[in-house]
């Protein structure tokens, strides 16, 4: 029985190999994603506005399910804040939506102190810990400070721009690595 036991190795193997097929897909991915985040890096106020807007109306989807769903479930002892949850996504989703530049305002300066503030514990955290390769860790935490103070720094102008810039790096960094994976499947070797 044991024989016919697949190894996790060879099981991984196997999926990779399958993957190497379609190979190309994973390169169509990462290009489009480099694409759409060099135009929201080029066009970073659209892109902050977008994200807001998209955010506002998934907030509101969100809200309004959490609303019906806290009716449709009846007399349960969650009911009361169910639905106090669903009213607070609806009505912030509706802020959102309606007061677009106001709410990129209040997002970049909430992403500016988060920024801050987790590097500071990433600094403190590297330096009391000293765990293995901790250098990189004080590293992180410091490039993450100094982000938060320079988007705090430069708050409220930086609202104008900051969160659709961080969505095209992201988008940009992530479309490499689908890149390289594509190319890293295409240059297995076939499956004997």
């Amino acid at each position: 029985m044991a024989a016919n036991m697949i190894r996790p190795a060879e099981m991984l193997q196997h999926e990779l190999h399958r993957l190497r097929k379609e190979w190309y897909w994973f390169l169509a991915l990462g290009i489009l994603l480099i694409l759409a985040g060099t135009v929201a890096i080029g066009h970073s106020f659209m892109a902050t506005v977008v994200a807001v807007k998209l955010l506002g109306f998934l907030l509101l989807i969100a809200g309004g399910a959490q609303i019906v769903s806290s009716f449709w479930a009846g007399r349960w002892s969650g009911f009361l804040l169910s639905l106090l949850a669903g009213i607070l996504y609806v009505v912030v989703g509706g802020m959102m939506v309606a007061r677009t530049l106001e709410s990129g305002l209040a997002l970049t300066l909430l992403i500016g102190a988060f920024f801050l503030v987790g590097g500071i514990f990433r600094i403190v955290a590297a330096m009391t810990l000293r765990l293995h390769h901790w250098g990189w860790m004080l590293l992180n935490g410091v490039v993450t400070a100094l982000l938060g103070l320079l988007v705090l720094a430069e708050w409220p102008d930086s609202a104008l721009y900051i969160i659709g810039l961080f969505i095209g790096i992201d988008m940009l960094f992530n479309g490499w690595f689908w890149v390289m994976i594509g190319f890293s499947l295409r240059s297995l070797p076939e499956e004997q």
